[in-house]
């Protein structure tokens, strides 16, 4: 998986900064996924699914947040994102907002989240997909 901001590899330096009792949120989940190993784990984990990542923007929003805007693929069907990060008093990745679209493309990342926390605690997240 590639990902690329401005023809230059891009990691999210957000991800290594997560407060313990950050929370995620998003279209591809139900509930709120709390604390920092689970939400690293998760955004890992869906970082391996899609194909590649096409970063369109990456920067600050607002005096406390960061916004990402990509395009990707998952096993060949188009995925658009924006991920919304807001930061605590002490800098650290407090709240994580994830927007993936179209509804179809949703369901097909729900869907392989479904299979890869099988098993494990973080499963529920992604059980009552269709």
């Amino acid at each position: 998986m590639t990902s690329t901001y401005m023809g230059e590899p891009y990691y999210p330096a957000w991800l290594d900064n997560l407060a313990e009792d950050v929370i995620g949120e998003g279209a591809a989940w139900d509930g709120a996924i709390q604390g920092a190993q689970a939400v690293h784990e998760v955004v890992v984990a869906a970082r391996e699914i899609y194909e590649f990542q096409d970063f369109h923007y990456v920067g600050p929003c607002g005096e406390n947040s960061f916004l990402e805007d990509y395009s990707s693929s998952v096993r060949g069907v188009p995925i658009h994102v924006i991920v919304l990060v807001t930061f605590n008093a002490v800098g650290k990745a407090q709240r994580l907002v994830v927007n993936h679209r179209p509804r179809s493309s949703v369901l097909l990342l729900s869907r392989l989240m479904l299979e890869r926390f099988a098993g494990t605690p973080l499963a529920k997240h992604w059980e009552n997909t269709p």
